[in-house]
């Protein structure tokens, strides 16, 4: 009988690449993963892993077994979830990945909604890029991320993963206010030739801002990097930058940004996503409804 830890383990190693990436995840030695990795390899009567020049590479029965150890975790957890349901109160334990805007203008009254309704049940939150935080919910280190996908930039897929939309919200070219502003600017392509800001390249607001741009007859000259919002809306706001920024960014408190629509309207789409195997577990159900109606909160707010 194969060894479920063992499986868990090799199914690490087809995620994270190294063993020296899963031994840090799972709290352990790489020397300890090693030697469970061919206490497996003997279990199998197969040979699991290979030398690819300095990394190991999973052998074609090493995959079988990969998927296998998927399947009885997705087991497990549907029947955690199961057994949950039968309880006369929610509770237990939820960890959620979350990008910035979203946990500044979605999580405080998703918290609260849980705190004074579900006490029982511990939420745990991480700031995460949503590309890599998606990733990370598939491999079972976050129950569920709340992520963001703009106009023709789809976000990553991963199967097993249940995508489900929160909220929209426009984009709009956000300008210094006049006082402070570098020149006089009324519309996208007059803002050619200023100082922009935007979150690092690999995001998809950042790809979503340069294809506007470039849409618009000219190329940014992106002087300012950061993918901390508030950082980018002082540099907005001090008379420094220019920046396409979504509304969500606003809830909760005022500026004096000017804020101007875009030749073609964009709007950017938040979402939640979970594992399919958790679709049955209350504590995981009752977060993403309270989520939900935080976004309904704030989308009625900006109107």
């Amino acid at each position: 009988m194969l060894d479920v830890r063992r499986l868990v383990l090799l199914r690490e190693l087809s995620i994270r690449g190294t063993v020296a990436a899963v031994a840090e995840a799972l709290n352990l030695t790489p020397s300890a993963v090693s030697q469970q990795l061919g206490v497996l390899e003997r279990e199998a009567g197969v040979q699991l892993l290979r030398k690819a020049g300095r990394r190991l590479q999973l052998t074609p029965q090493a995959e079988v077994l990969v998927a296998a150890a998927g399947d009885v975790l997705d087991t497990l957890e549907r029947a955690q979830a199961s057994v949950e349901s039968t309880l006369t109160t929610v509770q237990g334990r939820i960890r959620v990945a979350v990008f910035q805007s979203a946990a500044l203008a979605l999580m405080p009254s998703a918290l609260r909604t849980m705190a004074l309704e579900h006490p029982d049940v511990r939420v745990e939150m991480v700031q995460r890029e949503p590309e890599t935080a998606l990733n990370e919910t598939w491999a079972r280190d976050f129950d569920m991320v709340v992520a963001e996908r703009y106009p023709a930039h789809a976000a990553p897929r991963f199967p097993g993963l249940d995508a489900r939309d929160l909220t929209t919200d426009p984009v709009r070219l956000a300008l210094p206010p006049v006082e402070t502003a570098l020149r006089p600017v009324d519309s996208l392509a007059s803002a050619a030739g200023l100082p922009w800001v935007m979150e690092p390249r690999g995001a998809a607001s950042r790809h979503f801002a340069e294809q506007t741009c470039r849409r618009a007859g000219f190329e940014p000259d992106v002087r300012y990097e950061t993918a901390d919002l508030q950082a980018q809306i002082r540099l907005i706001e001090s008379g420094n930058a220019v920046a396409l920024m979504p509304d969500l960014v606003w809830a909760g408190r005022s500026t004096s940004c000017r804020l101007l629509e875009l030749p073609v309207p964009a709007r950017r789409t938040i979402f939640t996503a979970q594992r399919l195997a958790s679709a049955d577990s209350p504590a995981v159900s009752t977060f993403r409804d309270a989520l939900e109606r935080a976004a309904s909160m704030s989308g009625n707010a900006r109107s």
